[in-house]
């Protein structure tokens, strides 16, 4: 695969008004910011197909200067995405700010790459899915929000890179963007609806002051900087292998429905004390099957995270519509192996899930946050470690800039982490598309495997285990 890049834009948000003053701005970051500080940038590629319009020729005298025109006007609305993140020495945490030259960059390249591979659900390089990603700014003292990656393949497709900062957004908060820029793209409008607007008010958030020094000084506790208190240097990115490949399957509803009613009949509770939400039965199963696949030490510790949204929780609720941070991690700590390997392993984790996830209503933010840093800091060497990354509820796939809904999306960054991805499925409401991106040489196809899983879920898209 051969990509070109044709042009680097600097793409500065449309002014309101004659005063320059318009488009400056500080925001300073808010605790559930602060967790995601040193984390490495969330980065997604979004695929669509064209079936007219697809030459060269017209992608740049059309599609680009809609996308262009477009993106200044949503940053107008999204101002604090043109900013760079600063830790002045009289703040007590950092601001993202915005000055009146600040931009997002805009990379445009061409690749020569078969679009129905790469944008399909089967296995494929990660080299391929990473070159569409762009590169994020992150020098230590003010590392740039937001860069974007615009990639036609000619007379196939285009799709679209996302790499953002993840301490000034959470997955919700990107999707709403990406929304909104199509939503404007696609309407040539210069408003956008109000379940579109984002609100930029930090004080919406009410937590505890004291818990942003807690996870400060937990991101010093992992830091490899410690003389450097203030420094915005993310941890260290996990090395990407040249033989690392990716996959997504897919659950359907019916599958869903399946695993539900086999975590009914199998579990001692009653039904009416699980919580069988798709991401619980969802993720349960797929963390079953990784912990099985993986073999070995069967006495190993295991560890699940995933994030949760607490724009609900709080007291009062934060508006659906707040830009910026919102989740906390969450973490299912103190298992090993041997609880997930067995015939029960897979109502064991929904057990465990389910109680975790109603627990979150339960508790005080400042427990879940002590539990969070007590367990973060007692993870033992050679644990295995996963992580969910995205959600079903998101709606990415009602992005049209004009041209129709995505083909597919990929979370890029699940490549750096140990994660895999969620979201819903392009064409059914309630089933789920799952990513994973693991070593080649692990990728077996093994019809025990299959036949297994075929058994349990009911899936017939799934060409073997990733190990």
């Amino acid at each position: 695969m051969a990509l070109k890049v044709t042009k680097i834009s600097q793409v500065s948000p449309a002014s309101n008004s004659s005063n320059d003053s318009a488009n400056s701005m500080v925001l300073p970051l808010t605790f559930f910011d602060l967790r995601w500080l040193q984390f490495h940038p969330t980065e997604r590629v979004i695929f669509y197909k064209l079936i007219k319009d697809s030459s060269l020729q017209s992608f740049l005298s059309v599609i680009l200067p809609k996308l262009e025109l477009s993106l200044s006007i949503v940053l107008r609305h999204y101002l604090p995405l043109a900013g760079r993140l600063t830790w002045s020495s009289q703040d007590p945490k950092p601001s993202i700010i915005v000055s009146p030259n600040d931009y997002v960059s805009l990379t445009v390249a061409e690749s020569d790459a078969d679009f129905s591979r790469i944008s399909g659900k089967g296995l494929r390089p990660e080299s391929e899915i990473r070159s569409l990603v762009p590169e994020l700014s992150l020098s230590c003292d003010s590392p740039s929000v937001l860069s974007l990656q615009v990639t036609l393949f000619p007379n196939q497709g285009f799709c679209i890179g996302i790499a953002s900062h993840h301490s000034v957004m959470d997955g919700k908060t990107v999707i709403r963007f990406i929304k909104s820029w199509a939503h404007i793209c696609k309407h040539g409008a210069m408003d956008l609806p109000e379940d579109l607007t984002p609100v930029l008010d930090r004080t919406v958030i009410n937590v505890p002051s004291s818990l942003d020094a807690k996870i400060i000084e937990l991101l010093s506790y992992f830091s490899e900087v410690k003389d450097s208190f203030r420094s915005l240097k993310l941890l260290p990115p996990k090395e990407i292998s040249p033989d690392l490949v990716r996959i997504s399957l897919e659950l359907t509803r019916e599958n869903i429905e399946k695993l539900r009613e086999q975590a009914k009949r199998e579990s001692a509770r009653s039904h009416h004390e699980l919580h069988l939400s798709t991401f619980v039965v969802a993720n349960a199963y797929l963390w079953t099957c990784l912990v099985k696949t993986r073999g070995g030490d069967e006495n190993r510790p295991v560890r699940f995270m995933y994030a949760a949204d607490f724009r609900n929780r709080l007291d009062p609720p934060v508006p659906e519509m707040y830009f910026g941070n919102c989740v906390f991690p969450i973490g299912c700590f103190g298992y090993k192996a041997n609880v997930f390997l067995g015939e029960d392993g897979f109502v064991n984790m929904v057990e465990i899930l389910s109680d975790s996830v109603r627990s979150i209503g339960l508790r005080k933010l400042e427990t879940i946050c002590e539990l969070y840093i007590d367990g973060t800091k007692s993870v033992k060497p050679g644990t295995q470690i996963g992580s969910i990354a995205g959600s079903n509820q998101f709606g990415l796939y009602g992005s049209d800039f004009g041209w129709g809904k995505p083909c597919n999306s990929e979370i890029a960054s699940i490549d750096r982490n140990e994660a895999f991805s969620m979201s819903e499925r392009r064409d059914e409401p309630g089933g789920v598309e799952i990513g994973l991106c693991l070593k080649k040489f692990r990728c077996l196809v093994k019809s025990k495997a299959r036949s297994g899983f075929e058994a349990q879920s009911g899936s017939k898209g799934y060409n073997g285990f990733v190990k």
